[in-house]
């Protein structure tokens, strides 16, 4: 965040405290700053908040005394984001919608049709984009065990707080982009974003945090789904009594569900169990046929040896991945890194095994269940070296 000379910075501003306050430093480093309101797609059966949150980025930018703008990316948001998640869904996978939304949308379409305004507008200019995201972009390359001072393009961090980093969703970013953006708060705490927000005399100092997946909110994902899926009644069976001959003799089936399309590996709600014991504990969906629409469940989230037949994903110590990208560095096979699965999931020790541009194998030290679909992104220490999607 060191300004030069007519560097012009169009600030996400989505109404909320995060990126008001990236706008509010950026203005005082001496950038400056466009503040912009991205217009995305809402289904017309959900109440849309979307006024009130272009209100209050108005309001921002006039606090501020910075030049609003409205972009209007609702059709790419609609294609990219919400059209692939029920897509993905219908076939079975478990897409992460906040992903695409970073890497179609926000430093997509976003990123350029900025640049492309600011070249237009200010010829001579710098121009880049800021956003709220907790994540952090530098060009030491410490992080990477070389030799001091040296670098190897530009590498994006965790964010400085643990329990807001976001750069699991930014795993798809690459070094053009990286050159064009700007993180102002992904050095601090929120605590921190806060008090500087009350500091800055914001009008949305006090305001909540947003929930839910992007453009969902807090309403539920198998009630959005349902107006896109079918609900079709469907077996759960038992996996140590089911597996074995692949369908539901003995005894295998003991609930029921409202259709396997809505459900990924590793979920525990949802479903009803209709067999139960006094000795019954919490069910685990490790396994499921689209086809057949059965879910397989088990007392333990990990069963190998009984889950292949029937899942969609990947369960055991080696996973593939397509589709990936890889930041600043590729995976060095002979080094260790950690792997995430799901956003603030478990830390997973791993080695990465890179077959090709697009594909490659996490191994884990233990077996993990993964859905297809999700994202798989590899950290060393706080350095994102990038990631893909489960095959």
């Amino acid at each position: 965040m060191q300004p030069m000379k007519k560097q012009t910075v169009f600030v996400g501003l989505s109404g909320g405290v995060d990126s008001a306050v990236s706008a509010a430093l950026l203005q005082k480093k001496g950038y400056e700053v466009v503040g912009v309101f991205i217009r995305t797609w809402h289904p017309e059966f959900l109440a849309c908040n979307e006024e009130d949150e272009r209100r209050d980025a108005m309001r921002i930018a006039a606090h501020l005394d910075i030049p609003f703008l409205t972009f209007d990316l609702e059709k790419v948001y609609k294609k990219e984001v919400g059209e692939y998640m029920i897509n993905e869904y219908k076939k079975g996978r478990t897409p992460n919608p906040d992903v695409m939304c970073n890497k179609e949308v926000k430093f997509g379409a976003f990123l350029k049709k900025a640049l492309g305004m600011g070249a237009l507008v200010r010829p001579s200019a710098e121009i880049y984009v800021a956003t709220g995201h907790y994540a952090q972009i530098s060009e030491k390359g410490l992080a990477l065990g070389i030799q001091k001072g040296k670098t190897l393009g530009r590498n994006l961090y965790k964010g400085a707080d643990p329990a807001k980093d976001q750069s699991y969703f930014l795993w798809t970013l690459t070094q053009r982009q990286l050159s064009k953006i700007i993180f102002p708060v992904g050095g601090l705490k929120k605590e921190e974003v806060r008090k500087l927000a009350k500091k800055f005399k914001l009008p949305v100092a006090e305001k909540k945090d947003s929930q839910g997946i992007c453009f969902l909110g807090p309403v539920d994902l198998k009630k959005f789904l349902s107006h896109y899926i079918k609900p079709k009644k469907g077996k759960v069976l038992l996996a140590r009594q089911s597996l074995g001959d692949g369908g539901d003799k003995g005894g295998g089936i003991i609930g029921h569900h409202g259709g396997a399309a809505f459900f990924t590996l590793g979920e525990r709600h949802g479903f009803t169990i209709t067999k139960k014991t006094s000795e019954d504990k919490r069910y685990y969906i490790v396994a499921k046929n689209l086809k057949k629409n059965v879910l397989v469940v088990s007392n333990y989230p990990l069963r190998p040896s009984d889950t292949s037949p029937y899942s969609r994903g990947r369960t055991g110590r080696g996973i593939r991945i397509e589709n990936t990208n890889w930041i600043s560095k590729v995976p060095d096979q002979s080094r260790r890194y950690i792997a995430q699965i799901r956003y603030h999931g478990e830390l997973l020790p791993c080695q990465v095994k890179v077959f090709s541009k697009n594909k490659a194998e996490v191994v884990f030290d233990k077996p993990v269940l993964a859905a297809s679909g999700q994202s798989i992104v590899i950290y060393s220490g706080a350095f994102c070296l990038g990631g893909g999607v489960v095959v």
